[in-house]
């Protein structure tokens, strides 16, 4: 099947090959580069490296090489167009299909973009030549230079009517084309078309490929109603799958002196200029819509972690609160978002003008993480001074924590909230499907002293430990270990079960990478002291296979004795008051609570 010119580019320009790989096998930045072992021979020392911005991979000990498709083709055993199919779907793009390509439309397609760029040529000539006094003068009080003009690619369409037509239209276009381009707008009673950018000050709009595809015009006369006015949707332009400068932040954000986590996400063009111009190129915007899917795919194959920056006031904390709503679906570990918002309303271009670069990087330093965010606005909703408005708050965080996909994604938030509800209201009502040893209950004397052993004990550490320092453990014990309760540890255990299934056969090694990929990094890190202590429990350095597995038998029958039971009323009174969370019934609630409090007392 031919594939249309430049669609392979189009989905390398939208796929990081370093999170595409990273999957798989662990890597770690070096510099331009991704380094790490080689996923096509053994080897102790890595000799892989990934190159996002060449979108290329290379092995120096098997030479093997090549980009996105290569590595599906080699890796998973593909074929070219399963893998075009696979990597069009994560790059948010159909394939064409064998009738849907027509070299005719792909030549029309073309022109098109010739024309877009003929436009831009117009608009560069009109801002710099007599007619864009006013325009020049309007981006100079804003502070921008003549070479900040040039950098940044501004034009001027003057406010003839049909100026940019009878220029293209000079050249050899047609009005027709000049519709499809979005440029030209046919008016509904069938009258002659007229410019659609007329008396604006323009800012080009490129693709992941750096192809001119749409223009964004701000209108010179304040009586206008339209301030901002951007390019139609097109067959060239999807402003809900772009975002401005998108192309240069990543290369950006990718330079050894910057590595950023994340792009920066401002409100508009001029926003974004002065992010560039204070020394943050790492900076884009939506084209007018709050973010979408597509945008925030784009914005992760950048880096895991961009931070949106907004105004303070109440409308910024609205679209805050939409893009982390937005966005939770899509959460996985390691990618997130992070705010910033800045101070009495100020936006980065007026933050910039009136206290310099130096106010506008601080304001960046120390951005809420996506979990506030939608935390404060389910705080703000109503008084938290009743049961009634407590179960309805926290069916709220249930129902926020459900949107997330990912599994573990998804319980960390459940976990994470429940720890604020608990530090707010001093107790936590556990939902059903917990496990057993988590005590509930309102802030009685016991209670409180009960969360003061919420950690998991130092027992309950070395069997874990010992489940990854000797994986066949949690394989031969695989059962044993998914009973046993761990408390603030019980996600990793399900990891360590996820990985270790029976006859696996993973290595301590390859089971560590897994579980950093899968976000533990800081609780291995803790665990690894207390490996002597675990070690010795298990009958020291020379202990054999058989004998780690019958002390880590004995060990964890002990601790199942000590800390894993838990009574048949507490557990069903547990699963009466999850019901009556998710009902929003708090008449039953306030019920199942004091006769909770009557047995704690009993």
């Amino acid at each position: 099947m031919a594939i249309p010119d430049g669609f392979k580019d189009e989905i390398k320009a939208r796929i990081r090959l370093s999170e595409l790989i990273g999957r798989t096998v662990a890597l770690k930045r070096q510099g331009r580069e991704f380094v790490g072992l080689s996923p096509f021979r053994k080897e102790r020392t890595p000799s892989f490296t990934v190159n996002d911005e060449k979108g290329f991979y290379h092995c120096f000990s098997s030479q093997e090489s090549g980009d996105a498709f290569t590595w599906l083709q080699k890796t998973q055993g593909l074929s070219f167009m399963e893998a075009l199919e696979a990597l069009g779907r994560e790059a948010g793009l159909e394939v064409p299909r064998a009738e849907q390509f027509n070299p005719e439309r792909e030549q029309r397609r073309k022109s098109l973009l010739d024309w877009i760029a003929c436009a831009q040529d117009y608009f560069t000539e009109h801002l710099f030549g007599s007619s864009g006094q006013e325009a020049r003068a309007y981006l100079e009080r804003r502070g921008l230079s003549t070479a900040d003009m040039k950098q940044f690619g501004l034009g001027f369409a003057p406010e003839a009517r049909r100026g940019l037509t009878r220029a293209l239209t000079a050249k050899g276009a047609k009005p027709d084309e000049l519709v499809d381009t979005g440029l030209l707008i046919i008016p509904d009673d069938g009258g002659e078309p007229y410019d659609r950018f007329r008396g604006r000050v323009m800012f080009p709009i490129k693709d992941p490929r750096d192809r001119l595809v749409a223009f964004g015009g701000r209108a010179m006369n304040k009586d206008v109603r339209a301030k901002y006015v951007n390019s139609p949707a097109t067959g060239l332009f999807q402003k809900g799958a772009l975002l401005y400068r998108y192309r240069e932040a990543r290369m950006f954000a990718n330079e050894p002196k910057v590595r950023a986590k994340g792009l920066i996400v401002a409100e508009g063009y001029m926003d974004v200029i002065a992010f560039v111009r204070a020394g943050l190129g790492h900076a884009v915007a939506p084209l007018g819509t709050a973010l979408t899917e597509n945008q925030l795919r784009l914005l992760w194959r950048a880096g895991p972690e961009p931070i949106v920056c907004l105004d303070g006031d109440a409308a910024g904390r609205r679209a805050a609160a939409l893009a982390a709503e937005r966005a939770l679906e899509l959460l996985e570990p390691g990618r997130t978002l992070q705010f910033v918002f800045l101070p009495d309303g100020q936006d980065p271009d007026d933050l910039l003008r009136e206290k310099g670069a130096d106010a506008l990087k601080s304001a960046m330093t120390n951005p809420e993480p996506l979990v506030e965010v939608l935390w404060r606005r389910e705080v703000d909703v109503e008084p938290l001074d009743g049961p009634d408005s407590r179960a309805s708050f926290r069916k709220r965080l249930r129902d926020l924590a459900a949107k997330i996909r990912n599994p573990g994604a998804r319980e960390e938030y459940r976990n994470e909230f429940d720890k604020r509800f608990e530090t707010l209201f001093g107790y936590v009502l556990r939902p059903r499907g917990r496990k057993k040893g988590e005590s509930v209950g309102p802030p009685t004397k016991e209670t409180v002293e009960s969360r003061k052993k919420e950690r998991t004990p130092p027992d309950g550490r070395k069997l874990l430990l010992a489940c990854i320092e000797f994986p066949e453990i949690a394989e031969s014990g695989a059962d044993t270990l998914s009973e046993m309760p761990f408390r603030t540890l019980d996600n990793l255990r399900d990891a360590i079960i996820d990985a270790c299934s029976p006859g696996g056969r993973l290595s301590a090694d390859d089971l560590r990478q897994f579980l950093v990929r899968r976000g533990y990094d800081s609780q291995l890190k803790s665990l690894n002291t207390d490996r002597q202590a675990m070690r010795a429990d298990l009958g020291g350095e020379k202990s054999t296979a058989e004998s780690r597995l019958e002390a880590w038998n004995q060990l964890s029958a002990s601790y199942m004795e000590r800390f894993g039971q838990d009574s048949r009323d507490q557990s069903e009174e547990r699963t009466r008051m999850a019901d009556f969370i998710e009902k929003g019934d708090s008449k039953a609630l306030n019920r199942q609570i004091d006769a909770l409090r009557q047995s704690q007392k009993r």
